[in-house]
């Protein structure tokens, strides 16, 4: 982490009311390094995920630390937890804009998307049975291309 990153780190968890300590500033770099990238279903890690790039990275952050900062990190409303069909929690960086997400049931590769016609479709049906509409979390299950694209390679070698 760069001094400069890591000043901005440093003063994000204090914004927030968190303590600033090693475990918190490490965890919040992974999640903004990997937001950063390009590859998008990256954005969204289980705590074991994180806890396998400290590894990577020969830190001696435990499994349990990670689960503790996660929450409160989660608390704070620095990361949104999600709970997907798999059934293990993954978080992301809260960034204040609304996207939904659609899931490889294979890979498990998670991708986001924003549809305006689905927004509204969504607004009409709350609306239709009465409901003011607070908040809402879409997520539609699928096979990706690579995946499909591997399961007919598969099929035409037999």
């Amino acid at each position: 982490m760069s001094e400069n990153s890591s000043n901005q780190a440093s003063n994000d968890l204090k914004t927030m009311g968190l303590k600033v300590t090693a475990p918190r500033l490490k965890i919040l770099d992974i999640f903004q390094r990997l937001s950063a990238d390009a590859e998008k279903e990256r954005r969204h890690l289980s705590a074991e995920e994180i806890y396998k790039v400290l590894l990577e990275e020969n830190s001696d952050i435990g499994l349990a630390t990670v689960y503790r900062v996660l929450t409160q990190f989660e608390s704070a409303g620095i990361l949104v937890r999600h709970h997907f069909e798999e059934g293990r929690a993954t978080y992301e960086l809260q960034e204040g804009r609304h996207h939904d997400h659609i899931i490889c049931v294979r890979c498990g590769r998670i991708e986001e998307f924003v549809d305006p016609g689905i927004e509204r479709a969504q607004r009409l049906v709350a609306n239709a049975l009465g409901y003011d509409l607070t908040d809402h979390s879409l997520v539609l299950y699928g096979v990706c291309e690579a995946c499909r694209k591997e399961a007919e390679a598969q099929t035409e070698t037999f």
